[in-house]
């Protein structure tokens, strides 16, 4: 479970407790209008995600955390999927941007995962989309945006289980049915990336892991489209040497044959050997980023969970989000301080095969801060190449934000109509990545704010 937070105009992620038998997606910080109007004609081009970049030996061992436990820490007793070709319907009335991200994304799951996934208009299906009002699922489950249960549906359906203490994953033995509510006046971003993470989570994994670089199955909420990673995950989990009551010795003895055959380059990949995270950092990590704590409070934590990561010998993108987390934290009253941990993060980033669009929120943060500085060229230098990666990890929110960071430097520079290019340009993913204009306007402003020639 994740909670999206605003820090200076960006969207980063931070862990929330999460309700036992729910595989789910936090709720936002900030909420959105309900008319959420379609973008602007932005469209990402054609799908272009990073190839796996880790070892097959680490795969296997991430497929099998990821297969046999949940999020809350219960271990399942046998390996399900859905056998055989899965239908899947929109239940209700969907937002304007459903359908066509919908179709991306099943598309992306037939191309690239291998697995035989359709639509249908109507009946029964194998999963349910069920798009419902934020407060709806607020209600069910208060900290989540969205989720995916078992065995139902409906909401009336889901309920009814509850109530009757039957919507436990540890319970199922092959898949059969799935509902995956989706909050229908977000963000056409936010129920986006709900689409990705819950539709893959009735598919394969139930779990999220930190010590995962580029994936959704991650807590730290860097990445919320499918990569090549998570769709290699779930080509694995849907091989025909797999089968749902599988034991977790028996998928582990058949994943490596099974990994060489899809990931034959992963076989010459060196094994980084990353270990597992220990539960006191994932607390620290959930203190620094829960903004339902005091600020001294998790400053603390932030520092805890550098600390554990130290001690640890870690060079991942585990040590790099703990100087992050430092660094949002520092950034209202220490500038120098805030700079200081997020130059360290990026260091880290900059080195590591699956840490690009990490980096991208560093370069963004610091951009901020030049700016708030009055470094405009070097705001402009950290921001332009950014966009780039931005778009190949299809993130709208983050693009409209160093657009922005962009136009404000070039301002800064004595370059207005440039500027206001690249403004107008924004917009449009801007609408998509934080819902209406009033939104995406807000977070313009905010970053108009850090050019200390405009005052705040």
């Amino acid at each position: 479970m994740r909670r999206l937070v605003v820090s200076l105009g960006l969207l980063i992620g931070a862990c929330a407790p999460m309700a036992p038998e729910s595989v789910s997606r936090a709720a936002g910080a900030a909420s959105v209008a309900p008319e959420v109007s379609p973008p602007l004609g932005s469209r990402f081009g054609a799908p272009d995600p990073v190839p796996a970049q880790a070892a097959n030996a680490q795969i296997a061992r991430d497929i099998l955390d990821l297969a046999f436990e949940l999020e809350s820490g219960r271990s399942l007793p046998v390996f399900t999927r859905f056998e055989g070709p899965v239908t899947l319907r929109v239940a209700g009335k969907a937002p304007p941007s459903l359908a066509p991200d919908l179709d991306r994304l099943l598309r992306r799951l037939r191309e690239e995962a291998g697995i035989d996934i359709t639509e249908i208009g109507s009946g029964e299906a194998n999963i349910t989309l069920v798009p419902v009002p934020r407060r709806t699922i607020r209600r069910e489950l208060p900290q989540a945006a969205c989720f995916v249960i078992p065995g139902v549906s409906s909401l009336a359906e889901y309920r009814s289980a509850r109530s009757a203490g039957e919507t436990s994953w540890t319970e199922v033995r092959e898949r059969g049915t799935a509902a995956v509510f989706l909050p229908a006046d977000a963000a056409p971003q936010e129920i986006r990336d709900c689409l990705h993470e819950e539709i893959a989570q009735a598919l394969g994994p139930l779990n999220d892991l930190y010590r995962l670089g580029e994936s959704v199955f991650n807590d730290d909420n860097v990445h919320t489209v499918l990569t090549g990673h998570d769709m290699l995950v779930l080509r694995a989990f849907y091989d025909p040497a797999l089968r749902s009551g599988m034991s977790r010795e028996e998928v582990a003895a058949a994943l490596p044959g099974i990994l060489a055959r899809l990931n034959p380059s992963g076989e010459h990949v060196p094994d980084r050997h990353l270990p597992a995270t220990p539960r006191p950092w994932t607390e620290a990590i959930q203190t620094a980023l829960s903004d339902a704590e005091p600020l001294a409070a998790r400053r603390a934590a932030a520092e805890e969970a550098l600390r554990i990561a130290r001690a640890g010998g870690w060079t991942d993108h585990r040590l790099g989000f703990a100087h992050f987390a430092l660094g949002r934290l520092l950034a209202g009253t220490d500038l120098a301080g805030a700079e200081a941990e997020f130059r360290a993060a990026r260091r880290i980033f900059s080195v590591l095969p699956d840490a690009r669009l990490h980096e991208a929120y560093a370069d963004a943060q610091l951009a901020a801060l030049a700016l708030r500085t009055g470094r405009p060229a070097e705001a402009l230098a950290l921001a332009t190449p950014q966009e780039a990666t931005a778009r190949r990890y299809e993130n709208a929110a983050l693009l409209a934000t160093l657009m922005t960071l962009r136009a404000e430097a070039l301002d800064a520079l004595g370059r207005p109509s440039e500027a206001a290019a690249v403004r107008l340009d924004s917009l449009g993913w801007a609408r998509y990545g934080f819902g209406p204009d009033w939104a995406g306007g807000a977070r313009m402003r905010q970053v108009a704010a850090l050019d200390p020639l405009k005052g705040s």
